[in-house]
């Protein structure tokens, strides 16, 4: 492509994204300034009306991307700040019962709320095991029992990769176990397809992976701070209780994904030599990140019986790798914030819609009740997989989870029938973490295609049949743990 064609596309992209915001920022003026008898609902608030208007506006950016999906968020508490809060303008709190105003305090708290600290938490773990060089010393010696058959290291490299993304970014981790394939490519033949399934196999298995922890994946963190919420169901959910739910069911799936790579792109050549090049770092400080590691685990399984919920454990590595210098100032650059304002984002969506007394306004404005608790399931998990497909899997969780914890509370008694609310909420994150079809889809995808050894027909074709088949197996064990009372 010229570089000339190269610069028109790019402008052609960027008035695009231009249209699509200021088609927002239209949409959003005009919901701010209707008469509030025209939305329906009685005694909607001033404040409420111009929830409803900033919500429409996170929502448009979060489905179309102008703007990246943390400025969004940025943008979201931002706007709710300036003119919600009782910290707001003066001339858009004149004539507006103090009562009505949301607390400025509670919406800057989005931001370090408890969940964000259990994210700080393994996103220090996850930099602290790179710097030392132990995610390299685990995979090495983790894949060594699988041998030199080629199907088996396949799986190896599936459970290890779904293993880290367990506890550290999907993201980082598909960067990093990409790079151990490097010498695994070499040894394979160009017209072999084992080339196909193993790169493929990085991002199938991160994405799954994160399934398994409350940590793995934000939609996760998301769907795990509503059910939580003392202002919602406060089911008191825990990190091992989540685990013990949904690490069998990431296991299964792992194993799937293995079937199905090994079937639809064979091996031509049936052992591979595996060398991973790598040394730990020499010094005290490599058992002090591993005996952290290995002690923060422990403690976030067995939170239920320590009486310590996992996101104060999550302080432990934060606390004991800032003290002995283990991670300093300037590892904190390799934070993602983006997911963490991402995250924040939602969370002040979420308390806008319920300060502001909205949420309970909706649910008493329309008929939740009456109806159907599975139509509710199928159609916010289609919509959720859809989506995920195409924008940030954090961005639409942020967007639904809300929205359907509004739609739940509604609902009441009506939804034991399929499990109760966490079948709901927790199938938002199942369905966010299967859409895995496009390049675009999640980080991991996009890395993987970017090898050039991936063809998009081919990620489609195996992120479109582990997706439907980790959505059904999903929302089964959903709704049989919801029935048997474990959640």
């Amino acid at each position: 492509m010229s570089e000339q064609k190269r610069n028109t596309l790019s402008e052609v992209f960027r008035f695009k994204k231009f249209a699509l915001f200021i088609v927002a920022v239209l949409i959003t003026t005009v919901l701010w300034n209707l008469p509030s008898t025209a939305f329906g609902i009685e005694g909607l608030t001033v404040i409420q009306q111009r929830v409803i208007a900033i919500f429409a506006f996170a929502t448009i950016m979060w489905v179309t991307e102008a703007i990246s999906s943390w400025a969004t968020s940025v943008v979201l508490i931002a706007a709710l700040l300036f003119t919600t809060s009782d910290n707001a303008f003066l001339f858009f709190r004149d004539g507006i019962d103090k009562s009505e105003l949301l607390h400025h305090s509670a919406l800057m708290a989005t931001f370090a709320d408890p969940i964000i600290i259990l994210f700080l938490g393994g996103f220090m773990l996850a930099i602290a095991a790179t710097k030392s060089g132990l995610d390299v010393f685990l995979a090495r010696n983790l894949l060594r029992p699988f041998g030199r058959k080629s199907e088996m290291v396949l799986l190896g490299f599936i459970l290890i990769t779904g293993a880290f993304s367990m506890f550290v970014s999907n993201t980082a981790t598909a960067a990093m176990m990409l790079t151990f394939l490097t010498p695994v490519f070499k040894a394979l033949p160009p017209e072999g397809k084992g080339r196909v399934a193993l790169t493929l196999a990085i991002p199938v298995a991160a994405n799954i992976g994160g399934m398994g922890t409350p940590i793995g994946t934000p939609p996760n963190a998301i769907a795990l701070k509503y059910l939580n919420d003392v202002n919602g169901l406060n089911l008191g959910l825990g990190f091992g209780q989540w685990m013990a739910f949904m690490m069998p069911l990431t296991i299964v799936l792992l194993l799937i994904g293995w079937y199905l790579l090994k079937t639809f792109f064979p091996f031509k050549k049936k052992e591979i030599d595996l060398h991973i090049d790598g040394e730990v770092q020499k010094g005290w400080r490599t058992p002090v990140i591993a005996v952290t590691f290995c002690v923060t685990v422990l403690l976030w399984m067995l939170d239920k019986v320590t009486g310590v919920g996992a996101n104060t454990v999550a302080m432990l590595p934060i606390a004991v790798f800032a003290l002995t210098g283990v991670v300093k100032a300037k590892d904190l650059q390799e934070i993602n914030w983006s997911v963490i304002w991402m995250v924040a984002g939602g969370f002040a969506l979420g308390l806008a819609l319920n300060e502001s007394k909205l949420a309970e306004l909706a649910i008493k404005s329309i008929p939740f009740d009456s109806w159907s608790p599975l139509a509710i399931l199928l159609i916010s998990g289609v919509i959720c997989y859809m989506l995920s497909n195409f924008i940030s899997n954090t961005a639409t969780a942020a967007l639904l989870v809300p929205i359907l914890a509004v739609v739940c509370k509604g609902m009441g008694d009506s939804l034991n029938g399929i499990g109760g609310t966490p079948t709901v909420l927790i199938g938002i994150a199942i369905a966010a973490s299967t859409a895995m079809c496009l390049p675009i889809s999640t980080p991991p995808n996009a890395i993987a295609h970017s090898t050039g050894l991936v063809n998009q027909n081919e990620m489609m074709k195996i992120g479109l049949s582990i997706g439907i088949i980790g959505l059904v197996l999903g929302y089964m064990v959903l709704f049989f743990v919801g029935k048997s009372g474990l959640i």
